[in-house]
């Protein structure tokens, strides 16, 4: 399975960004997903994650009214529309695809992960 997250970019504080990630291989639409982010010198922490179906979403609490994750119908497909960011969303952001079918931020719960994308928010 392989994982390619895009969209990263520089903006200003209170703009926005979307990103996308685009799964392939064996992903098996039956499984969640989820996004997290690494900041530079701090661990990865979650921020998103939705169910296989879709219709369970899950958000880390600094995150959570002004992001919204959202996948395609194919399955093999993440977003995360990120609004009003702030200077401290600034980190690399991963995509990864869960074990089961659950949302869950457990981080050892991902069996896939993306390469990663860069999100910088200047004050």
């Amino acid at each position: 399975v392989q994982l390619q997250a895009s969209g990263g970019g520089l903006v200003q504080a209170g703009g926005s960004l979307k990103l996308s990630c685009a799964a392939s291989g064996r992903t098996g639409s039956n499984n969640a997903m989820g996004w997290f982010r690494q900041a530079p010198g701090k661990e990865r922490e979650f921020v998103a994650a939705i169910s296989w179906r879709g219709d369970t979403t899950l958000y880390s609490d600094s995150v959570k009214g002004r992001f919204a994750i959202s996948r395609g119908n194919a399955g093999n497909s993440l977003y995360l529309q990120m609004n009003s960011l702030k200077p401290e969303d600034t980190a690399v952001y991963y995509c990864a695809v869960a074990l089961g079918s659950i949302a869950t931020g457990s981080m050892n719960r991902y069996r896939y992960w993306g390469q990663g994308t860069q999100v910088t928010v200047s004050s």
